[in-house]
Formats: C-alpha cells, sequence, structure tokens
C-alpha cells in the first residue's frame, strides 16, 4: 500500500449509522472535543430515512476533519465497517477508531483507548474487566450480554472478556492482516470476528474498562436474525487459521 500524504490525519474514527439522527451530532461533537488535532472522523450511513446522511453531509462541510460515506443498501454493521476501514487505511491512518452512533460509547474514553495503543495492536473498551460495567439495562439484557461473550470465550478458547464490545482501537497494520476481504459476519459476530482474526495473526489484544450507557434516543440494531447469525458464526470462525 502507498505511503500516507504527510498532511494524512493519524486517528480515523468510524461511526456507522442506521436513524441515529437524534444522537449523530452530539456524539461528533464529543470526538472532536477528545481527540488530538490529527483526526479524522467518518461516518458511514446505510441509507438512513430519517435524515441521518443529511446530518452526516451537513457535519462534513462544516468541519474539515468530518466525511461521510453514504451506502445505499443496509447490509449490516459489518460491511458498514469494513467500508470506514477501507477508507481510513486509503487516507493513511494508522490507528482506527470504531464506535457505536448511539452515545452508548462515551468520548470520554477515546485518550484512554489511544494511551492503550501505544503498547497495544487492537484496544477493545471492555464493559467486563475491573472497572468496567454497564447502566440502564434490566437483568434480562444484562444475562443475554455476558452470556454472548462467555459462550464466544468458551467456544474459540480465548480471554478476551467483552469480545463482543465495539468500542475499539486499532491499528492499520492489524486491519491489513486479517483478510477485511474474506470476513462475512455482517451482525454483532463482526465485532467478535475482528477480535479473533487479531489474535490468530499474533497482535497484542488488551481490555480497558468504560462504563457502557444504554441508548436513550432511537432503537437498537439487535434482531433475532443478528443473534442467530451470532450463534452459528462464532464457532465456526474456529476453523479459521491464519495461513502460513
Amino acid at each position: 500500500m502507498s505511503a500516507p500524504p504527510p498532511s494524512a490525519p493519524s486517528v480515523w474514527v468510524i461511526l456507522p449509522t442506521y436513524n441515529e439522527a437524534d444522537n449523530l451530532e452530539r456524539l461528533v461533537a464529543g470526538i472532536r472535543e477528545r481527540l488530538p488535532e490529527s483526526r479524522r472522523v467518518l461516518i458511514v450511513d446505510d441509507g438512513s430515512p430519517d435524515g441521518t446522511g443529511e446530518i452526516a453531509d451537513r457535519l462534513a462541510a462544516e468541519h474539515d476533519d468530518v466525511a461521510s460515506l453514504h451506502r445505499a443498501v443496509k447490509e449490516g454493521l459489518g460491511p458498514a465497517y469494513i467500508a470506514g476501514f477501507r477508507e481510513a487505511l486509503a487516507g493513511g491512518a494508522e490507528l482506527v477508531v470504531q464506535m457505536d452512533a448511539d452515545l452508548s460509547h462515551d468520548p470520554a474514553y477515546l485518550p484512554q483507548l489511544l494511551r492503550a495503543a501505544e503498547k497495544a495492536d487492537l484496544v477493545i473498551g471492555s464493559r467486563y474487566v475491573p472497572g468496567g460495567g454497564v447502566t440502564d439495562w434490566g437483568p434480562v439484557r444484562r444475562f443475554i450480554s455476558r452470556g454472548g461473550s462467555a459462550y464466544a470465550r468458551t467456544a474459540l478458547g480465548v480471554e478476551i472478556r467483552d469480545l463482543t464490545g465495539g468500542f475499539k482501537c486499532i491499528r492499520r497494520e492489524v486491519l491489513e492482516a486479517i483478510e477485511l476481504d474474506t470476513i462475512g459476519s455482517r451482525g454483532y459476530a463482526f465485532q467478535v470476528e475482528v477480535t479473533y482474526r487479531a489474535l490468530l495473526a499474533g497482535f497484542t489484544v488488551v481490555e480497558v474498562p468504560i462504563v457502557f450507557r444504554d441508548r436513550t434516543e432511537g432503537s437498537s440494531k439487535m434482531s433475532r436474525a443478528i443473534f442467530a447469525e451470532a450463534v452459528w458464526r462464532v464457532p465456526a470462525m474456529r476453523l479459521r487459521r491464519p495461513r502460513s
């Protein structure tokens, strides 16, 4: 891959959106406040009918460090992130941050993730290490979330506590090595697959504690289809081995 231009921002934040008109502007403002100047916020919108794409375009017009990418078809979280990763790598990113666009991931944790990335290849903002947690969830949702991470951890034989966590900081070398073209997960299994592939490739993965806040505006994107995909796809990941 060609070398990035000298003026390329070194940290890119990828925000996949679908119907996040009530949250997007506040989130972008929080990111811009917390990150260093060498940054780019990329909003990847999957044709939201609520005007999210228009807000993304307005923010991109107002701020040189914000960009928008429009995808005509809603294909899921995984393809949206991969499209964003490709843009970031082409734009010279050294670190790529992924986070939810519903304000459940607090931008205040961004400096902490970046500091951890000085010594690690992939950093997870983790709900399930000491100091981490969730707010505003009932016992059923807490059980499902913890159970999902435990299921993935057991199925894959790894020690990461929050495999389903979606607040990550990833070095470009990881994204270049894990064969983005072959990632098939579309829903939340995508979070597991990226981390697992990084581990298989020998990269260092660490977890730093965050408190996850449930969304206050809009609706969750979780569905039975997404849940079902994770159930079968996670153990199937173990069949994959790094190329010799």
